[in-house]
This record gives C-alpha cells, structure tokens and sequence, in this order.
C-alpha cells in the first residue's frame, strides 16, 4: 500500500561539489518533476547519505575536467557512494556537461587526469581537427538523435536545438554509446550512454522545451 508507494517514489539528488550555481539545473529539474503524474522530490545536496537514498542521482558540471574531479574527491565519502550506488545498484544516473566528460577514462584538460572510468573514452579539446570553428562551443546547436529507441534520448524531437557550452568533448572508445550526436565542425557527442548511465553534453536546464522533455524523460526512467 502507502509504503510501497513511497518507496517507489521519485527522489533526484544533483550532487553539489562546488561547480557552479546549481539554481538553474534544480529549478528545471524541479518543473520537469511538477509534470511528472506522481511528482518528485529534488534536493540539491552534497551529502553523500541523501545520495544514497535516492532513486535518480545528477552529476553537473562546469569548469575544468580537473577541478571537477579535485571537488569530487574532496567530498569525503561522494566518490564511494556514486560508485556504489550508480555502478553498484544500478542507479540511473545522468552526468551534465563536465559531469558527463568525468565519466570518461581520462580528460586531456591542462594534462591528462583520471576521470571515474565508467565509459571508456577520453575528453580531448575540440579545437583538434576541426576547421573554421570557434572555441569554446557556445550557443545552440541541433541535436542529431542516433537512437531513438532510447527511452530517454527518443525524447529529443526530430530537429530539435540544445544548448551547449565547451572546449572539450567526450571521444568514446565505443561509438556505440554516443546515443545523440551534434554537427561542430564535425561530429560532436551529445548524448552518451549505456546501462543505466547518461551523460549529456549540452546543458538540458537550458535547452528550453528540448531540454525539459530529455529530463521528464530523465525521471520517468527505470532501467
């Protein structure tokens, strides 16, 4: 009955580990959830116990691949929790722009630095190889959809724009996770994932009407 409803209910921890004002990413995240039939409860947090208890965890990101890293670490106990929960339980789990990039082997960012290794793959700088293209990637920018029988990615309409903003992007060692792509002076990866991992490169808090429809998606799934 009344308990097996609440444990079903729909809880989102965005993880706060001191990259950027996380007002925008909570408040989206809060109007994707008032249109969800049962609603959901977001909290912002960098508490690693309110982590572990809920059932969607968002990992953002701005900045240096580094610095992001370093913040991770230096919540005691975050890094163990994430890993337990999201590679242990299954957790759905969905990485925002820098947040996607850690999921990454390694970024290239200022040297080259461990990410969490969950996608096999390194952050490189875009500038590489890419003619007649400013960096960073600023503005928007259509969302090619590679899989739309993804039960979150097939959210993105046909011809939808969403917005981006960096210098690096995530180059997979399997192309088979890119699940979304964008056109930058060649192909940039959007969407990746695999499991019950998610990763986007654009800032879906930002992307307006696209951005909304990827996080209901985001919080309607169960993987």
């Amino acid at each position: 009955g009344a308990a097996v409803a609440a444990a079903a209910a729909t809880t989102v921890a965005i993880v706060d580990y001191g990259s950027g004002n996380l007002r925008s990413a909570a408040k989206a995240f809060e109007r994707a959830a008032g249109e969800l039939p049962g609603g959901a409860r977001v909290t912002v947090t960098s508490n690693p116990a309110a982590v572990a208890r809920a059932s969607h965890i968002v990992l953002p990101g701005v900045g240096a691949f580094a610095d992001c890293m370093a913040g991770l670490a230096a919540l005691d106990g975050m890094a163990e929790t994430l890993r337990a929960r999201v590679r242990g339980a299954g957790v759905p789990f969905l990485g925002i722009c820098v947040g996607m990039q850690l999921m990454a082997t390694a970024g290239e960012e200022h040297g080259g630095h461990d990410g969490l290794g969950w996608l096999p793959g390194r952050v490189v700088a875009l500038a590489a190889g890419r003619r007649g293209v400013k960096v960073p990637h600023m503005g928007w920018n259509e969302v090619e959809v590679r899989r739309p029988d993804h039960p979150v990615a097939g959210r993105i309409a046909a011809g939808a724009h969403a917005y981006f903003v960096h210098s690096y992007g995530f180059e997979p060692d399997d192309e088979a996770v890119v699940l979304a792509s964008a056109d930058y002076g060649g192909p940039v990866a959007a969407v990746v994932g695999r499991a019950n991992l998610l990763g986007t490169q654009f800032h879906p808090e930002k992307s307006q009407r696209a951005g909304l429809a990827f996080i209901r998606g985001f919080l309607d799934w169960r993987p």
